[in-house]
């Protein structure tokens, strides 16, 4: 275990108490809700459903699980320590300071290139709607909108997603309704297909719920973000205890019953279901009038959230690392209470990814997605390995600060692991994915090798 000379930091720097507490727990319970919809549910479960069928539903399934774990680990180090560096403040002080560089700038550059990507993403719908008009436009100006919200209090933060959030709840809840009643048969002008399209339960056998599963494990990315956000919330513990305990009913409402409502009423190899997004295929086939072009603006608010939670995400993550002594000192220069120049690199960062969409998309764009492929996974395994040692450590320590706990630790913090090992088999198992597991694993080892470089030569000081 590494000695406290090298993994602990002055408190105001671990908890982050330079930066106002400007988050009211309504907005820290909305970005919590809402935050678990992510740009990925709407967009990116479409080709999972033809990889996977039916059995699509088990494979959201097993990944929420994992997931619910891993928020738990999370939420039971973030209400003993909250920091605006989360899982890399965690791993920093349990592991050491290599592991926090590693995990914080890896996880800092997948966060900047996903602002780029929803960016194109939100683009791409605007011009559907408005053809001709060039998308790089429309990126640039959102990320002007949203550079903009960034770099003010970050009170204008929480009201952007509070009400982004409030839409995407709103409305997934709606289409589960409406998806629910015309499976029951009662909702006027459908029938009820009963269990027809569910026959074909496994169509592409056992390879293909392993796409399916790797495709629903990436598509829950963006629930870190309210482990970030309660560092400057007026009360972060009571937050991040509040969010983690409901993740689990919000997973099963959202993500598993979702599916099962997309894979029961719509074939599973209809072309809609990939070309339109599983949720607009779905209401086009229940025949609703303009429901699927009102379920695009939802995608677009989707989008457009992930955009603002992942400036914000980056900004904070970029600005615990400096203030930890993990990076260069100009960006976590404060103004406003709020790490201005980080919030700018970031945005430019996330355009520079859109230019190259445009400049290579064969060459240094791929090889950037590739490189971030994997990222959450390596994180995922970085606040298990944290939570592990921090336990034994918090209950020896201060005992009093364990509002959150793992359940059954420390076998299900074991069972995680595995679970997070047997994603990476899989991964290997296929091309695309080994192609970006290997360009991770790179981009990891290298950090993690800078982040080491740099403990010894502090050390010695």
């Amino acid at each position: 275990m590494p000695s406290s000379t090298t993994t602990e930091t002055p408190p105001q720097q671990q908890d982050g108490t330079s930066l106002p507490h400007g988050l009211k727990q309504r907005h820290l319970s909305m970005i919590a809700l809402g935050g678990v919809i992510g740009a990925g549910l709407f967009v990116g479960s479409g080709a999972g459903i033809a990889a996977a069928g039916p059995s699509i539903v088990i494979a959201y399934t097993l990944s929420g699980l994992l997931v619910m774990l891993v928020m738990r680990m999370l939420g039971e180090m973030s209400a003993a320590y909250p920091s605006s560096g989360s899982f890399s403040a965690h791993a920093e002080r349990a592991i050491g300071p290599w592991a926090g560089f590693a995990a914080g700038w890896s996880f800092w550059v997948l966060l900047c290139t996903a602002v780029g990507l929803e960016g194109i993403g939100a683009a791409h719908i605007v011009t559907g709607w408005l053809p001709g008009t060039p998308e790089w436009m429309w990126v640039a100006l959102f990320m002007v909108v949203f550079c903009g919200t960034n770099l003010a209090a970050v009170k204008n933060f929480g009201e952007f997603e509070f009400w982004f959030a409030a839409l995407k709840v709103g409305a997934i809840s709606l289409f589960l309704i409406l998806g629910a009643l015309a499976i029951a048969g009662v909702l006027p002008g459908t029938n009820s297909p009963g269990a027809a399209h569910l026959t074909h339960f496994l169509p592409h056998g056992s390879e293909g719920l392993i796409i399916g599963l790797l495709a629903s494990v990436f598509s829950y990315g963006g629930m870190e973000t309210v482990t970030i956000a309660a560092a400057e919330s007026e009360n972060p513990v009571k937050g991040v205890a509040s969010a983690v305990r409901t993740a689990m009913w919000r997973i099963a409402l959202f993500y598993v019953g979702s599916m099962a409502v997309v894979v029961t009423l719509v074939p599973w190899d209809s072309k809609e279901v990939v070309e339109k997004g599983p949720y607009v295929a779905t209401l086009d086939h229940l025949g609703i009038p303009g429901a699927g072009q009102l379920m695009n603006v939802v995608v677009l608010v989707a989008l457009l959230s992930a955009m603002n939670a992942n400036i914000y995400g980056s900004s904070r993550i970029a600005y615990s690392l400096v203030e930890r002594g993990q990076g260069p000192k100009v960006l976590a220069k404060l103004s406003g209470g709020v790490p201005r120049i980080a919030v700018l690199v970031s945005c430019v960062l996330g355009f520079v990814c859109v230019l190259l969409s445009y400049w290579s998309p064969n060459g240094a764009f791929k090889w950037l997605l590739n490189m971030i492929g994997a990222v959450i996974l390596v994180v995922w395994i970085f606040i298990a390995v944290s939570q592990l040692l921090l336990r034994r450590r918090i209950e020896r320590e201060a005992p009093e600060k364990l509002v959150v706990r793992m359940w059954a630790f420390p076998w299900l913090t074991w069972v995680a692991l595995a679970g997070m090992a047997a994603i990476f088999v899989l991964m290997a198992r296929e091309q695309d994915t080994r192609v970006q597991l290997c360009s991770t694993g790179g981009m990891t080892l290298l950090l993690a090798a800078v982040g080491y470089l740099r403990q010894r030569a502090r050390a010695r000081r």
